[in-house]
């Protein structure tokens, strides 16, 4: 009896565990809890978060931006490694959520999905612009295992050769732009283009143009070689107007990455670098009324700064080579309001705005970059018209940031009247414009500088710099977090590139 009665208890323990079993897990899913994500969801995120801030060291580098601050704003403007400052490229964009790890996923998902062919080809696009700049800024990075923790369990990448990291690029430059087919499904979510295919195709080789000549200095063929690609009709064609620029629209809610730097806590303390304010200032360049601006009362909020003065010939340029005490010293000083210097700033109205664009690729610098590939007889073309094209596109471009900061056509076609194009000094033209229009797009403003030569910066004479840096900054340091958490890839990387110092230049640079 006693038997039977333990069979019967255990046979109604068996049918109560498995009562309490049926819908256990219906009952533990979170109804509205997102299982999977459309990957066109993540490609939107990925485009929207490759807009970085570039001030601290590439805006300084080139001498467009300045501080006179050291400590927390130091960088680029002594010469000084900083690594809260200099990590921030490599940090942003490898983030959990940021392109690096979104873009991969976005491949992933979509590479045998005939169904999203389009997007897994402007996933390949966009990831290549996103390594560009990872690789002008610091050399040898995570390339081939980056971005794959979730999807192979790879948390320490190891650092790939930035010259077969750019060979990669090429390959998904060529391939992805020729992969594109507008009779597909076209991606709506697209931040660019809304998914038009014959847009994507001329990034694409815009984009492929931008990375060929980047090896003017190290491999003239080779560069030659991808020209060709990038400006064949057949594969699409380049940029050929605005409506063709790569850029993000911020908003009051989403602002510009540069918002607090210019209308926040810190906008007392940068200002508009002499370089770029006495270049515009000395060829009577109607951008410069529209760019700089000396507030009344220039450490306060824009609605209490007073009065605005945007007379080109009133403006003043901050001079590098200074920290915050001696930079009394330096000629003209011209004083102070308070805390804050009499310097020029960016305008808060126009480009220095919170909803300001963030521009990647434009019609102007694919113009300009082309006017360089036909001078070096790399492409066919009028030098002087696509010279002119790529000038006027970025006085153009202005009126994207804030109808106030319109360059009328008269202005432009004036400004070019009196200094025409010509060949004897064209590469100094080309690439000192290049400069201009790629002003808040720090990355690409310190790449074709390094690249180019020009404009024929003085050179920052700051007493405390990084003993490294012999005339100008050639790369940014790794984070301090690499060299202790992934250190054997990271001492792979030094050991194959060479220090990590400020002073090391990246493949294209040598």
């Amino acid at each position: 009896m006693k038997q039977l009665l333990s069979h019967i208890t255990t046979l109604c323990l068996l049918v109560l565990v498995s009562s309490c079993d049926k819908g256990f897990e219906d009952v533990n899913k979170n109804p509205v809890l997102a299982t999977s994500i459309d990957p066109g969801y993540l490609f939107s995120n990925a485009q929207f978060s490759s807009a970085i801030a570039t001030q601290n060291y590439q805006l300084q580098i080139v001498q467009q931006i300045n501080t006179p601050y050291t400590g927390v704003l130091e960088g680029g403007n002594h010469n000084a490694v900083s690594d809260p400052n200099s990590n921030a490229n490599f940090n942003s964009l490898y983030l959990q959520n940021g392109p690096v790890n979104l873009l991969t996923t976005v491949i992933s998902q979509t590479k045998d999905n005939p169904a999203r062919s389009n997007l897994y080809h402007m996933a390949r696009i966009w990831k290549s612009y996103v390594f560009m700049v990872l690789v002008d800024t610091y050399g040898d990075v995570p390339y081939f295992q980056a971005g794959k923790g979730f999807l192979e369990q790879i948390n320490l990448p190891k650092y790939d050769d930035q010259k077969l990291i750019y060979d990669d690029l090429l390959k998904e430059l060529s391939e992805g732009t020729k992969g594109l087919d507008a009779s597909k499904a076209i991606e709506i979510g697209d931040l660019f283009y809304k998914g038009n295919i014959a847009q994507w195709k001329k990034l694409g080789n815009s984009l492929l143009l931008r990375a060929a000549m980047r090896y003017t200095k190290i491999d003239q063929n080779k560069a030659k070689q991808f020209v060709a690609v990038a400006v064949d009709p057949a594969n699409g064609g380049l940029q050929s107007s605005n409506a063709d620029n790569a850029f993000i629209a911020f908003n009051s809610t989403f602002n510009h990455p540069l918002a607090n730097y210019f209308q926040g806590t810190e906008r007392g303390n940068v200002y508009l670098g002499k370089a770029f304010v006495d270049y515009l200032k000395a060829n009577a360049d109607p951008r410069l009324s529209v760019i700089a601006v000396k507030y009344e009362t220039p450490g306060n909020p824009i609605a209490t700064a007073g009065a605005e003065d945007t007379n080109p010939a009133n403006q003043e340029g901050m001079p590098y080579g200074y920290n915050e005490s001696t930079i009394a010293n330096a000629p003209g000083f011209p004083g102070k309001i308070g805390a804050a210097f009499k310097y020029s700033q960016i305008n808060r109205k126009t480009l220095g705005k919170i909803d300001a664009p963030e521009f990647f690729i434009t019609y102007s610098q694919t113009s300009l970059l082309l006017a360089e590939a036909v001078q070096r007889g790399w492409a066919a073309g009028d030098v002087k018209a696509l010279y002119e094209a790529g000038v006027k596109a970025h006085m153009s471009q202005l009126a994207t940031y804030d109808v106030a900061a319109t360059i009328p056509a008269a202005s432009q076609d004036a400004y070019l009247t009196a200094h025409p194009f010509t060949p004897a000094n064209a590469l100094e033209q080309i690439n000192s414009q290049y400069w201009v229009s790629s002003f808040l797009n720090g990355s690409e403003a310190w790449a074709n500088f390094r690249r180019s030569g020009f404009p024929a910066l003085p050179v920052n004479t700051y007493p405390g710099k990084d003993p490294s840096v012999k005339d100008f900054i050639r790369r940014l340091v790794y984070p301090v977090r690499e060299r202790s958490v992934n250190e054997a890839n990271y001492r792979e990387a030094v050991a194959r590139m060479g220090p990590d110092e400020l002073g090391t230049p990246v493949f294209w640079d040598k």
